[in-house]
């Protein structure tokens, strides 16, 4: 594993680590993000930037060429390595300046993580330089538009959709949008535990750890499964992308999902790291 000097903050406790119990949907999303991903990294070379306990390189590494994973945390790229044991390089990085060479990948997966970059256009240069002609980005992120929104501590910025593809577009990226995970209301619990967090996130009782919610959501979503230490198949239920045709107020879904293709010539012609 890359060694690199003292970062000046620890992402651990806001991150899904192995054993950390979520729910059935969390679980979901996140077999979810990973296949979205692996459908286009066959035959790729594949960064994943922010890949915390890395749960989803070696289900990358199963359809791409090459997989490298990166973080901010080192504690979370040491849980990666004792599960990879050096089957994966792991390198330790900042997401505003990356540590390789122009043109070194074709896929780079950003995901549940650009709410904490300070300099979001910052990291969008990098991958403009960092990906190969017609390389594609993919991005996920909790929708801030969703009424039951919670944001995590140490983040800075939840962009919107319509934010989305003003940030991507104007940097050479052919961008499409999507949602996932529909909010429910067919149930008259589902509304009692939509108001009841609403109101606990206007008050700020919202445990700030993962560790500290595990209670609430055994307590309000019933039976939690633990965090695999990588993504299998089949491993929880899988939900399709729906387009978003209408950026305006996207309010309905939790999760947006950005996909931007480089377009051709647009990739950085600056100096190699």
């Amino acid at each position: 594993m890359n060694q690199s000097p003292e970062f000046d903050r620890d992402y651990t406790t806001v991150t899904e680590v192995v054993g950390d119990r979520i729910t059935r949907e969390a679980l979901s999303m996140l077999y979810t993000r990973y296949e979205t991903a692996a459908a286009f990294s066959g035959g790729k070379a594949v960064l994943e930037v922010a890949c915390g306990a890395g749960q989803g390189l070696g289900y990358l590494a199963k359809q791409a060429v090459r997989v490298v994973g990166g973080d901010y945390t080192e504690r979370l790229l040491r849980l990666a390595d004792r599960h990879y044991e050096g089957r994966i390089p792991l390198v330790r990085l900042d997401a505003h300046r990356l540590p390789f060479r122009n043109q070194s990948f074709d896929v780079i997966v950003l995901y549940e993580a650009i709410y904490y970059l300070v300099e979001p256009l910052d990291f969008l240069e990098e991958c403009r330089r960092v990906l190969r002609g017609r390389g594609v980005l993919l991005i996920s992120t909790v929708n801030r538009e969703w009424g039951e929104f919670n944001p995590s501590p140490l983040s800075v910025r939840y962009p919107t959709a319509r934010e989305l593809r003003q940030l991507l577009t104007p940097r050479g990226f052919v961008t499409e949008l999507f949602a996932a995970f529909p909010v429910s209301r067919d149930s008259a619990w589902a509304q009692i535990v939509g108001l009841l967090k609403r109101a606990a996130v206007s008050w700020g009782l919202i445990p700030k750890t993962m560790k500290g919610k595990e209670l609430l959501k055994r307590l309000f979503l019933g039976r939690l499964a633990p965090t695999p230490p990588e993504v299998f198949d089949g491993m929880a239920e899988l939900h399709p992308l729906v387009p978003i045709t209408d950026t305006s107020v996207v309010s309905d879904y939790k999760v947006l999902y950005a996909i931007g293709t480089l377009r051709r010539g647009a990739a950085s012609n600056g100096s190699e790291r």
